[in-house]
């Protein structure tokens, strides 16, 4: 019996550690992402960058599915233990590669193109990788304990996060801001080199699932695993409410918990990086634990209870939570958004979505100016319409700033006058209580990772179970292809491209919450769906 244990201990060990080492090379990309937009999107305005930079994140997001379909075969065929071995090795390369590639300033547009090559080939191997993992570790639990052993395979993707900012923690300490801003950023990439050795060296001492070497031992494998699982009506139909009865709310849950947060800290309430790193790491080492009290609690009471109370709590309190955040972590900044209102008022025809991928667009209305700045500015107004061929105005408080418009100057011209004015823009702002950055000192920063400890909660709860949901709504040959697509698709696009898309709202609206209705939404019909449609199937054999 206690060889039995070591044995599952192992198990457990060796797959997890794998899977927090690929999810480290994945994540660092989001938790460097301002750099990235510096160093590779540098051709086009502000604003463009920043969304830019987040597409190139998203892009590794989009292509998940796709690596769920290849690897999930391939995993269905040759074998669990094989086909995460060939996702590893893939993730490690191409985050080392990263490290090393020149940037925009160095071989121009070919920078960026190479960079989201990269990405797409770190989408695919993590496509493949999380489904192997998951299903190799459920095929090895005892009965009752599925949810319990799965749960530690959920607490990876916020272990890798948490090492990704833990090492950019200990660079920046070490080599200074503006060594960081400049090559340091480099660092942890180069580093994914060690732990792709370490991880490649743990995993090859696996054997293969015993599940999976029953069917190969019986000859009951399947020859077509893609056409078995979306070609049969019925896998399809579970393929679908696993999709959206499960993973979509899942996945928006985690990465607002997880990630938008981060961006917010950093991008909206202009927490220096350092810091909002820290408040995150140690909202999440506090949190981390109970992705296993949450899987254990699934093998009583059942996954979807769980996993349909994180959305809930996320739809009823994702707005409060984040204005209180803005409280806490700059309260300067909440305190003159209420004293002091900021609108613009401008004629719509003259306002333009400020997001230009070709960078040729100079956006210089009177509009697009006045929200060009305030959005540099991470100040949010609303907007009012203003008669047509009026030059924008800005309203702070009381008073108000005539706009320019730019469209009649040379580039130079425009950008003089544009920097003039941002810094008239400025001065008013400032005199009106808006800072230009958060005041360490004035962080309440026991409350802000109280507020960020509760969104990880939330994603403990959507995640904690899912692995154990997925794997038991499948049959086994066909397992790892059925459960890796709509997982993939939930996470890779519901929740790949939310920090894009809500960054990419706020920049619309001007509203520096309107992202949230992004993830409330989602979550909102994972809810209904899951709760009308989705079987609970805690305990189905796995053979």
């Amino acid at each position: 019996m206690a060889e039995k244990t070591r044995n599952d201990r192992m198990i457990v060990g060796a797959a997890s550690a794998g899977t927090v080492f690929e999810w480290y090379d994945f994540y660092l990309y989001g938790s460097l992402t301002a750099f990235i937009s510096l160093h590779f999107f540098s051709g086009v305005n502000e604003t463009t960058g920043f969304i830019l930079a987040l597409m190139a994140f998203a892009a590794g997001f989009a292509v998940r599915p796709f690596g769920a379909l290849v690897f999930g075969r391939l995993g269905d065929l040759w074998g669990r233990k094989n086909t995460f071995l060939v996702t590893m090795l893939l993730m490690g390369l191409s985050t080392f590669a990263v490290g090393l590639l020149p940037d925009y300033s160095q071989i121009g547009v070919a920078a960026p193109i190479i960079l989201v090559f990269l990405r797409l080939l770190q989408g695919l191997a993590l496509g493949g990788e999380y489904g192997g993992a998951a299903t190799y570790v459920a095929e090895h639990a005892p009965d009752g304990k599925r949810g319990l052993y799965t749960s530690w395979i959920q607490t990876t993707a916020t272990l890798g996060l948490f090492l990704s900012l833990v090492v950019i923690i200990l660079v920046r300490t070490q080599v200074g801001e503006e060594a960081f801003k400049a090559w340091g950023w480099r660092i942890p990439f180069l580093v994914s080199a060690v732990l792709l050795v370490l991880s490649m060296w743990i995993r090859l001492k696996l054997n293969e699932s015993p599940v999976f070497q029953k069917m190969v031992d019986e000859g009951t494998t399947s020859k077509k695993p893609l056409a078995e699982a979306f070609a049969d009506r019925a896998n399809l139909k579970l393929v679908v409410l696993a999709l959206v009865g499960l993973t979509a709310g899942q996945a928006v849950v985690w990465y607002t918990g997880q990630f938008y947060s981060l961006f917010f800290l950093e991008k909206t309430l202009k927490v220096d990086g350092l810091t909002t790193n820290a408040l995150v790491a140690t909202a999440l080492l506090i949190g981390t634990p109970f992705f296993i009290v949450f899987g254990w609690l699934s093998d009583k009471i059942g996954r979807k209870p769980i996993i349909l109370a994180g959305c809930l709590l996320a739809v009823l309190t994702y707005f409060p939570i984040f204005k209180a955040l803005t409280v806490a972590a700059n309260p300067a900044l909440a305190a003159a958004s209420a004293s002091a209102p900021v609108t613009v008022i401008a004629d719509p025809a003259e306002c333009a979505f400020q997001f230009d991928p070709i960078g040729r667009s100079a956006f210089a209305s009177s509009c697009d100016i006045a929200k060009s700045a305030l959005a540099s500015a991470g100040v949010s107004y609303r907007n009012e319409a203003a008669p047509a061929g009026t030059l924008a105005r800005v309203r702070i408080g009381q008073a108000e700033i005539a706009g320019i418009d730019g469209r009649a100057l040379s580039r130079k011209d425009l950008a003089d006058a544009r920097a003039a004015w941002s810094k008239t823009l400025g001065a008013a702002l400032s005199e009106a209580g808006y800072p230009a950055k958060a005041d360490p000192a004035r962080i309440n920063k026991p409350l802000v990772v109280g507020l960020l400890t509760l969104l990880v909660l939330y994603v403990t709860m959507v995640y904690g179970p899912i692995a154990a949901a997925l794997v038991e709504m499948f049959p086994a040959r066909i397992r790892y292809t059925s459960m890796s697509l709509p997982y993939h698709i939930g996470n890779g696009w519901f929740g790949g491209f939310l920090p894009a898309t809500a960054f990419a709202m706020v920049a619309a609206s001007g509203d520096i919450y309107r992202g949230l209705w992004y993830p409330i939404v989602v979550a909102g019909v994972t809810l209904i769906v899951g709760g009308w449609l989705v079987r609970e199937m805690r305990g189905a054999p796995m053979d």
